[in-house]
């Protein structure tokens, strides 16, 4: 067994050492690539057919693109400019085309000479650059390009075989230098050690890992990508859930103090005064988390509801079970805003069963306390003591419940509300106050399709809530197309006085505060919110949309503002208002996109919608029509019919449910982006396994990861895997795998 990181060494070879250390700076720095092995598994992102030509009208913005494309026509021009003011200023304009689409190529001053000498009428070529629009047409400014003559010895051998492999490329690093860089190391491929068992390769008919390295970047048919690739995903499904199925292993192998609440205790006591019975959906989650509580071992619950389907109304329950089991339940929240409200809500729900230790107390009351960083040193104190005490049975805070001075008495349940909003070693710090580890309940009200769920947050048993309490109402969504047609955006505002006329409250929602240095739009990525047609306006600020309207369209409606750089007190005290009704119009940004419950809310507008992604739109369409009257969402944007951006708003118009709309954001977004931080700075971003369209790889992976971690926790027969493994995750980040 000792012989296996020997047969590792020739992958581990760091790459200054094999291709000299100018490209592998490039490779480091750009790409993130530093060994052998790594540059193996940059896999191509595509590949084009020596007889076939890229669709040159499917290029995106923007980005850095390889196409392989004929050459048209060249055409010098001469002008004269401040640095050639006689006329002596060159520009080539090189046009090519797939034979259906055009591309123009534009080169400037000394620069003309190569490619007006090399780029003939019918040349072919790959050409490498990024994509910008001139005068309303598409253009590469200056591409890097590699002429494909077959005639040199060099272009015959590095190109041979009828696919060539294109790869995610930067601008300092084209897509053929990349390939004649893994031409050279692709020898060591051979010397890969296999993590899949055996018998799950052969069950499977899968290739071995050499062959599909070798066949991934030397294709001779397009058979050899699709078996490469399907061995590839596997590789990458299955050592990631083995991870995750070890960290499942290893937390039941942890004590913890079982809680079931008493027959007649506080729990029965709540249930008794709430004005309402609970949706079938709340009840069978609460037996599910009931369960949980009663082993003896640490629950690792994932509770997904769509907003306002009442996931407070059962973490609640499950904190008062705690509390009668003479445990206590903390209740974290992302913003002071957030838990200032869970803390009124909380309180107001249970009565006097929230004052514990005062007159007028009921039998079984506890106390209620509330801990974040802004409160004053004599209420720090007392809710401290009330921690260290006991006293305090529940207890809802922001980050500041961390911190080293807080302290329990008995901490049973952590309870954690929109859970990426908080990174690993703050859960981690917090479930460390616990005399054994508590339960932990983690709250999300972004949808998550299950494939993501058994790959983020693969260590959790999830349950969800899908129902909407009753009494919920429909929210009707429209696209507001600002720059297609003014009109609407008029009567949008005029929607909105209809609204404040009939005793109803709005949000305008902005992407920016305001208040900002100007800094230059950086262009916009592929797939994400913001310019897609290459418009640099910056994003509306709440500051001068609030200005605006208060002086047109929404003269003599009272109009606040809301945004995440006012002091605490400030953003309260205008919740407060807004809350009881004293504010027609809130203008903010996304504080309120987590939790802000007013009822009389019915409209909102989201200006420069398309700068959101779909699940933010979402969650912010989630805060109107709470009440029994009907909601209204308006998405405005200046993006035009055609662009992706507009496909994505309606999309979010078109449907309200958060899953499917969650599936739409996952395929228009990077696989990378969707596992979020989960992955971020690790080797373990996805390359070939895709979310959503593998679902089932994953969900078998799974499966064939727990059988083998039942079986060898530790691995010991599986050095091949182990070895996958510490590739994936140093040490520590094992146990922050799935937290983002």
């Amino acid at each position: 067994m000792d012989l296996v990181p020997a047969k590792q060494e020739p992958l581990h070879q760091p790459l200054k050492s094999v291709l000299g250390p100018a490209t592998a700076k490039v490779m480091a720095e750009h790409l993130g690539l530093r060994t052998v092995g790594d540059l193996l598994h940059h896999y191509p992102r595509r590949y084009e057919e020596r007889g076939q030509l890229t669709h040159l009208a499917d290029l995106p913005m923007d980005e850095h693109v390889t196409v392989v494309a004929q050459v048209a026509d060249a055409r010098l021009h001469t002008f004269a400019s401040s640095r050639a003011p006689r006329g002596k200023g060159q520009r080539l304009e090189v046009t090519i085309t797939d034979g259906s689409g055009r591309l123009q190529l534009v080169f400037f001053g000394n620069g003309v000479h190569k490619p007006h000498k090399e780029l003939l009428p019918g040349t072919r070529a790959m050409f490498a650059g990024k994509v910008s629009v001139f005068n309303r047409r598409l253009q590469l400014a200056h591409p890097a390009y590699e002429l494909l003559r077959g005639d040199t010895e060099e272009t015959v051998e590095s190109w041979a075989g009828a696919l060539i492999p294109l790869y995610p490329a930067t601008a300092k690093l084209e897509s053929w230098k990349l390939g004649k860089a893994i031409q050279t190391v692709l020898p060591a491929a051979r010397d890969a050690v296999d993590p899949l068992p055996e018998s799950l390769r052969e069950g499977r008919g899968l290739l071995s890992l050499p062959d599909a390295l070798h066949r991934i970047h030397r294709p001779a048919t397009q058979a050899d990508v699709t078996d490469a690739r399907a061995r590839l995903k596997w590789d990458e499904a299955f050592v990631l859930q083995v991870a995750l199925a070890r960290r499942r292993h290893a937390e039941t192998q942890l004590a913890a103090v079982p809680r079931r609440p008493s027959p007649d205790g506080l729990l029965t006591a709540f249930d008794d005064r709430l004005p309402f019975t609970l949706t079938e959906g709340q009840r069978k989650v609460s037996r599910e988390i009931f369960d949980d509580l009663a082993t003896d071992h640490p629950m690792h619950r994932l509770l997904q509801g769509e907003v306002g389907s009442g996931k407070t109304m059962v973490a609640l329950r499950a904190m008062l079970a705690v509390v009668d089991a003479g445990g206590q339940a903390v209740m974290l929240a992302p913003t002071e805003v957030l838990a200032q409200q869970h803390h009124r809500s909380i309180v107001e729900m249970m009565g006097e069963l929230a004052e514990g230790g005062l007159l007028g107390g009921a039998e079984h009351a506890t106390k209620v306390v509330l801990l974040t960083g802004s409160m004053g040193a004599a209420a720090r104190r007392q809710a401290l003591l009330d921690l260290v005490t006991g006293e305090a049975g529940l207890v809802i805070g922001t980050h500041a419940l961390i911190e080293d001075k807080v302290r329990f008495h008995d901490l049973g349940l952590v309870v954690v509300d929109e859970q990426h909003r908080f990174g690993v070693e703050q859960r981690d710090a917090l479930r460390g106050k616990g005399k054994q580890p508590p339960h932990l309940l983690v709250m999300t009200a972004t949808p998550i399709p299950r494939t993501v769920a058994m790959t983020v947050f693969g260590d959790l048993e999830t349950s969800v809530l899908d129902q909407l309490p009753a009494g919920r109402s429909p929210i009707a969504s429209h696209v507001v197309p600002a720059a297609d047609k003014p009109h609407f955006l008029s009567r949008a505002w005029e929607r909105v006085r209809e609204e404040v006329e009939n005793g109803h409250q709005a949000y305008v929602v902005c992407p920016r505060i305001g208040d900002e240095p100007e800094k230059p739009e950086k262009p916009a990525k592929k797939g994400g919110p913001a310019g897609e047609d290459g418009d640099k306006r910056p994003p509306l600020a709440v500051l001068d949309v609030a200005d605006q309207l208060a002086a047109g369209p929404l003269a003599g409606l009272k109009v606040e503002v809301l945004h995440g750089r006012m002091q605490p007190d400030d953003k309260d005290a205008v919740m407060r208002r807004y809350a009881a009704g004293e504010t027609d119009v809130l203008v903010a940004t996304t504080v309120i996109e987590v939790g802000v419950n007013v009822p009389n809310a019915t409209a909102m507008v989201i200006m420069d919608a398309d700068r959101f992604g779909v699940s933010q739109l979402h969650q912010l369409r989630g805060r109107v029509g709470r009440g029994s009257a009907p909601g209204l969402c308006l998405l405005v944007t200046e993006m035009p019919e055609a662009s992706a951006a507009r496909q994505r708003l309606s999309a979010v118009a078109a449907t309200l449910d958060g899953f499917e709309l969650s599936r739409i954001d996952l395929e228009q977004r990077r696989e990378g982006d969707v596992l979020g931080q989960a992955q971020s700075g690790a080797r373990t971003s996805l390359r070939v396994l895709a979310v959503i369209e593998d679902e089932e790889i994953i969900a078998e992976a799974r499966q064939e990861a727990a059988a083998v971690v039942a079986a060898d926790p530790e691995l010991t027969g599986l050095p091949g895997l182990r070895t996958a493994l510490d590739a994936l995750l140093d040490e520590e980040r094992e146990q922050y795998l799935e937290k983002g």
